[in-house]
């Protein structure tokens, strides 16, 4: 395109192609490797060399990031996987969880020591997840319940290997439990189990991991604070752990240390989780969201937390949801991005800080 007069427009912003979300910020890879986030910043987690909590995610970009091709957000650290399968982590490092051997915060990203040929990410609140090509899974950060499963509850600031997993295609972490999908359909949990969120029919906590009872022919995962969910090759959701919100989308409030089918949901093809709400993405590009809706995270026009899944409103052609603590992110096959749900530190990235009970879309990003 060319202005009057023959001057050259200035490129718009590459298309949108992955989305995330952490505690109360979010983040976008472009198609072009490039990255931009808004929200809070307390400790750099949106990589822009600054601690300014930022509104929109125009001039946050991420500052030296190129051929990012995906990324895992938690409330204070930022992961991102490049072309080349390495990991760069920046925000905060009190416990090691940006990988680099040090517990020294980070507003830019830097390289996780010792990492290649990596193929997904997780991040919790306080440690990291990496999957490699070859099937294994290695963390790193906080191991105080034993959620770097180890056999240890020893914290690292280098990635160590889970034990005993192979054969690994996914990954989801949460504060203080994390989740493993392997090629034969199970899913396996290892950390924290104080309301069965590892879904072995126990309360008891695990240094390394066991497998989820009762689950097969699992395609995807996805953890919250303290329950965790499992999409079925069928299009069934199910879910297990705490459930005080309705989380677990069962029409109780009852915690389940097995898994139970999250009601009224099929043709389900992703999921995404919050602290305490869940959501889904089905075949027709609608999304659906269950649980604690304080600040409208359900995305249903009100305020009232939700035992059972309800539509998220005005969003349709979606291809990809993301969940914050208490905010979410759809991302449209137009390339859009519409978030709803907790703004403060301008979390949705509309400019404001307020919260929004139905769908806004993300300003700055083009398309």
């Amino acid at each position: 395109m060319v202005l009057e007069g023959g001057t050259p427009c200035p490129p718009g912003p590459s298309r949108v192609a992955f989305i995330a979300a952490g505690g109360a910020h979010g983040l976008v890879v472009r198609q072009d490797g490039t990255a931009s986030a808004w929200g809070s910043n307390v400790y750099g987690q949106l990589g822009d060399g600054t601690n300014v909590d930022r509104l929109l995610p125009v001039p946050a970009l991420v500052q030296g990031l190129t051929g990012a091709t995906a990324l895992s957000a938690t409330a204070y650290h930022t992961l991102a996987l490049k072309q080349d399968g390495t990991v760069w982590a920046w925000g905060y490092n009190d416990s090691g969880q940006l990988g680099d051997g040090t517990n020294v915060d980070h507003p830019t990203p830097a390289p996780v020591q010792g990492l290649t040929q990596v193929a997904a990410l997780a991040s919790g609140t306080y440690h990291s997840l990496a999957l490699k090509q070859d099937g294994t899974v290695w963390a790193w950060g906080l191991n105080n319940l034993g959620q770097l499963g180890d056999g240890t509850t020893d914290s690292r600031s280098e990635r160590r290997p889970v034990q005993g997993l192979t054969g690994v295609t996914a990954l989801a972490a949460s504060t203080y439990h994390s989740l493993a999908l392997k090629q034969d359909g199970t899913v396996w949990a290892w950390g924290y189990n104080s309301s069965g969120q590892l879904g072995d029919g126990t309360i008891a906590s695990h240094t390394t991991p066991v497998r989820v009872q009762g689950l097969t022919g699992v395609s995807a995962i996805a953890a919250g604070l303290v329950h965790s969910l499992a999409l079925k090759q069928d299009g069934t959701v199910w879910a297990w752990g705490r459930n005080t919100e309705g989380q677990l989308g069962d029409e109780t409030v009852v915690s389940r240390t097995l898994p139970v089918r999250v009601l009224g949901l099929t043709g389900v093809t992703a999921l995404a989780s919050g602290a305490a709400h869940s959501l889904a993405l089905k075949q027709d590009g609608t999304a659906w969201a269950w649980g604690r809706n304080d600040a409208g995270q359900l995305g249903d026009g009100t305020v009232v937390s939700r035992p059972l899944p309800v539509q998220v409103q005005g969003l349709a052609t979606v291809k990809a949801l993301a969940g914050g603590d208490a905010h979410a992110f759809a991302l449209k096959q137009d390339g859009t991005v519409w978030a709803w749900g907790f703004n403060g530190d301008g979390a949705l990235g509309d400019g404001t800080t307020v919260d929004r009970p139905t769908p806004v879309r993300v300003q700055g990003l083009g398309n």
